[in-house]
């Protein structure tokens, strides 16, 4: 694969309605889209109106959402002419990593590639390279879905041009990818808050680690509570994903980019973790043999019981 040398965020507008439109029918109206050099720095947009085969007017609803009128799409160029601007304008897939806020651009982009028959080695090409950003900020970083506006909010920042003007929203989907690439502190301290303390007031830094071992400890202790060493099979299953909900709620801490983390608050999430991958084994192996009962050995559960003590 070539050298990555640039980052490409992209969104699009489509086709809409009150009531609702299947999804291959919800052509795009506009591309949108940033281009970030990573060795210069250098910032370009592009911003294109593109004529869908169904003539029909826009709806009130799409007009009023989009801020696109049919006299702007009218005239406009189709989806392949539109598409190859759009790649002269890359001008390298192969060095590009492409982002979007969610994949539902990634997915129209594919479907109006079927529609007009476009060539499927250029979209694979990008699908390889492709990021789900808003993915990737949910996992680490906001726990549930956000919107463009609440992820910059996360950071204090606001929301620069248009609301659904696709090359904005592109743009500003690059500068939630900056705050999350360069504020390391910032991204840790907004994951605890959605994570781990969520309507608790966050502890302040100095305090951060003595906290989350406070807070830790009582989750396992409520874990343990309802643990026994012989559990019913039906109830297995329910254990294994009450398992994983605690691995998820401070998996990301072992990440530490911001160095905020201590090696002992590490090392125990690290015990909840392989504790966790066990119990999926011992589950799994149980249930092949059709076990009624999975049995938990002292050796797999002494290391998480001795931080509690």
């Amino acid at each position: 694969m070539a050298e990555l040398k640039q980052l490409v965020f992209f969104d699009f507008e489509m086709l809409c309605n009150k009531k609702g439109m299947l999804f291959e029918d919800m052509e795009a109206i506009r591309l949108g889209a940033v281009k970030y050099e990573l060795e210069t720095g250098k910032v370009t947009g592009f911003d294109r109106y593109i004529r869908p085969q169904e003539q029909s007017p826009l709806s009130a609803f799409c007009k009023e959402l989009t801020g696109i009128k049919d006299s702007d799409i009218r005239g406009a160029d189709d989806f392949p002419e539109v598409f190859k601007e759009f790649l002269y304008w890359v001008d390298g897939v192969k060095k590009t990593r492409f982002f979007s806020w969610s994949t539902s651009d990634l997915l129209r982009l594919k479907a109006d590639a079927i529609r007009h028959q476009l060539p499927e080695a250029t979209i694979e090409k990008i699908t390889k390279r492709y990021v789900d950003f808003q993915a990737i900020f949910t996992k680490r970083a906001a726990r549930t879905s956000p919107s463009v506006e609440k992820a910059l909010s996360f950071y204090g920042i606001e929301f620069i041009g248009e609301p659904h003007h696709p090359m904005y929203d592109a743009y500003n989907t690059f500068r939630i990818y900056q705050a999350f690439e360069e504020q390391f502190v910032k991204t840790d301290l907004i994951m605890l808050q959605q994570f781990v303390f969520q309507e608790s007031e966050l502890p302040s830094i100095d305090m951060i680690n003595k906290e989350l071992k406070k807070t830790f400890q009582k989750d396992l202790l409520e874990f343990f509570v309802e643990l026994n060493d012989a559990i019913r099979m039906k109830d297995a299953w329910k254990l294994v994903k009450k398992t994983r909900k605690l691995v998820e709620k401070y998996e990301n801490i072992l990440l530490n980019r911001s160095g905020l983390f201590d090696a002992d608050l590490i090392s125990n999430i690290r015990e909840l973790i392989d504790f966790y991958h066990e119990l999926q084994f011992t589950y799994e192996e149980h249930r092949s043999f059709t076990s009624k009962i999975m049995i938990l050995h002292e050796q797999m559960v002494e290391p998480l019981q001795k931080i509690c003590v």
